[in-house]
């Protein structure tokens, strides 16, 4: 029999409107689990259960009166008012009931805003969040605050305030970061729904490392917090454990915000569900250029394209003229004029108190920023734009893998590099191959699973758009869950898959 905490969000919506479940009842059961598996997980920084029963009372009391809204399911089992149309879909229908995991980082007003650091874990956040304010006006409700590295400026999560969050699928791993403690939630079954952000693959790696769905939608189109909003490698967005629970969360979160002057108007929403690829081109780069890409994961990525093919797809290979040491030096030019000045304002006279990967961070940003002028950088980043629009040009989307490695150690530093197979990178960061599409800035790029290495851990596949062509990777990535299905929990993996 299958536990309320086990269902797809979407699944779960088309109950609560059936009455074959309620929100109370999912609460509880994603609040006994939570008391089951986070013990030795600590994907939560603040667990809010107490306003999480009383909001999914109340849900309850909506579905019971029909007092919902517009269609919630990906087969439209929504229900309307007579008079109303879908464009008059009433605040509270969305997400109604629904358990959300908020990333720290996501301020709420009245609440801790720490951002892991020990030296500031008694701020406190004025303000809600934006996407926080679209979650609740959505009928969603926040349970618990995920956890994030320090500054969310590492793909491991651990800090010294909150302690190291670990992978469901491998207590000895990271589930990747800076969304870390969201993915984690998510493989374990603790929330159907999480909120993360990606400046440099922060929401793509954690959904590769933990066999979750991943979208960093293109620059603007998701509200964010001033003044790091302006920065445009960065982005708020969803973690789910599908791609229509993904694209549900998008539609939520999408559209312009007053606070966010960089935000743009919400597109037309995605559906939940998508056609088929038939004749859709697809390329599909194995290395982006030089990445030492290990051999489970090329496997698993040839295995998706070869999905895709059978789907109707046409799938042909390409290359791109791109290294790590160059992607690298790029973009540490852009963190050392933008980030590393803003962490260093933020940290003056407490810096000894920080992690060693944020302190390596800052020197690293701050030394590139020294050999290239900010000018210098955004020529660079032109440059590796071009060169992905001539490789994409006559393809609907490009295919690469998320993370050149399927995971890391979850205490972790790396502050020496990384090994990837006989290649020794110099910073850790070069292991994964999500950052190129943080400067290509207005690609839309979902991140989904593409199967098990030799340790049964999960590895992941990139779908990169055209500039704002959001429509076409969820379509793509529908299929691939179509094809090439992943379990939705950690430990329902079979080997013989």
């Amino acid at each position: 029999m299958t536990e309320p905490f086990e269902l797809s969000a979407t699944a779960a919506l088309a109950m609560f409107l059936s009455k074959e479940l309620s929100p109370v009842e999912m609460m509880t059961s994603v609040i006994d689990r939570i008391g089951e598996v986070n013990g030795d997980i600590n994907a939560f920084t603040e667990t809010m259960f107490d306003d999480a029963m009383a909001a999914a009372r109340t849900a309850e009391d909506q579905y019971v009166q029909g007092e919902y809204d517009g269609e919630a399911t990906a087969g439209g089992a929504g229900h309307r008012r007579p008079g109303r149309t879908s464009a008059d879909n009433a605040p509270g229908s969305t997400l109604l009931g629904l358990p959300v995991a908020v990333k720290e980082k996501h301020g709420i007003a009245g609440h801790t805003l720490s951002q892991g650091l020990r030296a500031h874990a008694n701020y406190v956040a004025d303000r809600d969040h934006p996407l926080v304010e679209r979650i609740r006006t959505a009928g969603g409700i926040i349970h618990a605050r995920a956890s994030s590295p320090e500054f969310s400026c590492a793909t491991v999560t651990h800090s010294p305030l909150w302690g190291v969050t670990r992978n469901p699928w491998n207590r000895d791993c990271s589930p990747g970061g800076s969304s870390g403690g969201s993915s984690a939630a998510l493989a374990a079954g603790m929330t159907p729904l999480a909120t993360a952000s990606d400046i440099a693959g922060s929401t793509r790696i954690p959904a590769a490392f933990t066999g979750t769905v991943g979208y960093k939608a293109p620059y603007g189109r998701i509200p964010g917090m001033p003044p790091l909003s302006l920065d445009p490698y960065r982005g708020d967005g969803p973690l789910a454990r599908t791609v229509a629970d993904t694209a549900l969360l998008t539609n939520v979160m999408a559209g312009r915000d007053p606070l966010d002057h960089s935000s743009l108007p919400a597109p037309a929403p995605l559906p939940l569900e998508f056609g088929p690829v038939d004749g859709m081109r697809i390329a599909l780069c194995i290395r982006l250029g030089d990445y030492p890409v290990e051999p489970d994961i090329e496997r698993n990525t040839r295995r998706i394209a070869a999905a895709l093919k059978t789907a109707g797809a046409v799938v042909e290979e390409i290359e791109l003229p791109w290294s790590t040491a160059n992607i690298r030096e790029v973009t540490m030019t852009h963190f050392g004029n933008i980030l590393a000045p803003a962490m260093e304002e933020l940290t003056a006279g407490t810096q000894d108190q920080l992690a060693s990967y944020t302190r390596q961070f800052m020197a690293d940003a701050k030394a590139a920023a020294l050999r290239h002028t900010f000018w210098e950088g955004f020529q660079a980043e032109a440059k590796l734009q071009a060169e992905l629009t001539a490789a994409m040009a006559g393809f609907d989307a490009l295919l690469c893998p998320t993370s050149a490695v399927a995971s890391m150690d979850a205490e972790g530093e790396y502050l020496d590099g990384i090994q990837v197979g006989e290649t020794h990178l110099e910073h850790y960061w070069e292991a994964h191959m999500t950052i190129p599409f943080n400067v290509a800035n207005r690609s839309p790029v979902l991140a989904v699973p593409s199967g098990f290495n030799a340790r049964a851990m999960p590895t992941g596949v990139q779908i990169v758009g055209h500039p704002f062509d959001e429509h076409t990777v969820f379509r793509i990535g529908a299929a691939i869950e179509q094809a090439a299905p992943w379990p939705l929990l950690a430990g329902d993996y079979d080997s013989e898959v």
